[in-house]
């Protein structure tokens, strides 16, 4: 089927204006599009890199309206964006991905409900709606449980651990009380994520398996390829390849998966945007992620997904302030590591500053490398002289 192709020099209304918006905004202007954003905040990440930056709430219909009158098609860098301002949007522009796919996978119950319902191997849970909910479920899964609000969650916020079914009281009201999903704990090997892009013609293209640690539930250090075997990087592209195209999503999504000990693959939860454990393919892959999904929301052939090395991409969080500015010139000292600020004027703990990126012959040294660079930011020992003193 034909579809009309959004040449360069057209604009992207991006919803949403923090880094993920700020590095596709780099991209698309490389690629000679102009980029509006909008958003609640002023001199955001994004609008500091686009041609026009509105601020308004994203619940306010009449200025989405307005916003997507001025561009030419409309994607998101943000999921919690509100189910109604995407089909206000789409009255005057593409949405891509449609406003359908934001409405399942921005909300955990949705979510989950759709990924079981399409065959894809998810945890055990249940919804829970009430506090009299909770301890009949929670004798059904069992314990350890963890308990998750049904929206609005991100980055480990808005859930709690229950350890004995006598904790279930303390994890409803940790959570803030509300709709939410219990999910039998599982244990896992490692957690691996697919970051992947579909085109409006059905073309997909994938990146090889992202491996992830998380510190304190916030993405801490991505490597790639995953240190997996063959067969089990070839289920996790299969299983992706399968969310993508039973959503119809058209643009970028990453499916966020657990590798138990036994080998199987358990899908956690899907991101319908470019992705934290995908920015190191904007050094180590031929097209990054924030090409591709302008490749795919503007109609373009999709681009090359192969690594070109192995590589390894670690956050920088606001923690790394407390001392002062950190020292940028030590962690440049090492030639293959790669620095990105996002432009935000404070930090504080936990948030998303930058990051840094690494490549390597194997993924252990491009590892190696990422994690001796963020050390020397604020340790006293430069980074070409710590990494000797590790090999």
């Amino acid at each position: 089927m034909k579809h009309t192709i959004i040449s360069p020099g057209a604009v992207i209304g991006v919803l949403g204006s923090g880094q993920l918006g700020r590095m596709l905004a780099l991209a698309a202007r490389r690629m000679g599009y102009r980029v509006h954003t909008l958003s609640p905040d002023a001199d955001s990440p994004t609008g500091q890199v686009a041609d026009a930056e509105v601020i308004a709430p994203y619940d306010d219909l009449q200025a989405i309206e307005r916003f997507a009158r001025g561009v030419d098609v409309v994607t998101f860098e943000f999921e919690n964006v509100p189910s109604p301002s995407a089909e206000a949007a789409a009255k005057h522009a593409p949405v891509r991905p449609h406003g359908s796919v934001l409405h399942v996978t921005q909300h955990r119950q949705r979510e989950k409900t759709w990924l079981r319902t399409a065959g894809i191997p998810v945890a055990r849970f249940e919804v829970v709606e009430s506090p009299d909910q909770l301890g009949p479920a929670v004798q059904r899964i069992g314990t350890p449980a963890i308990l998750k609000t049904s929206g609005f969650g991100y980055d480990g916020k808005g859930q709690a651990r229950i350890d004995r079914p006598e904790d279930s009281a303390d994890a409803w009201r940790q959570i803030g009380g509300g709709p939410a999903v219990l999910e039998g704990f599982v244990e896992f090997e490692r957690e691996i994520s697919v970051v992947l892009a579909r085109g409006l013609d059905g073309q997909v293209a994938a990146w090889a398996p992202l491996e992830n640690e998380h510190r304190h539930h916030i993405l801490d250090v991505t490597v790639a390829p995953a240190r997996v075997d063959m067969k089990v990087q070839k289920r996790a592209v299969e299983l992706a390849r399968t969310v993508i195209a039973t959503l119809d999503a058209v643009g970028v999504i990453c499916v966020e998966m657990f590798l138990r000990s036994d080998g199987d693959l358990l899908v956690n939860e899907i991101a319908p945007r470019t992705h934290n454990s995908g920015h190191l393919t904007i050094e180590a892959a031929l097209t990054s992620q924030f090409e591709q999904q302008v490749r795919a929301i503007c109609g373009l052939p999709l681009g090359a997904t192969d690594l070109v090395a192995p590589a390894a991409m670690a956050n920088l969080l606001g923690d790394l302030w407390s001392a002062g500015e950190p020292q940028w010139d030590r962690a440049l000292r090492l030639p293959e590591v790669k620095l990105h600020l996002y432009g935000k004027a404070q930090a504080r703990p936990g948030r998303k500053m930058g990051h840094l990126t690494a490549l390597g012959p194997t993924p252990d040294s491009a590892m190696k490398r990422v994690m001796t660079a963020r050390e020397a930011l604020v340790a006293g020992t430069p980074a070409v002289a710590a990494l000797s003193m590790t090999s």
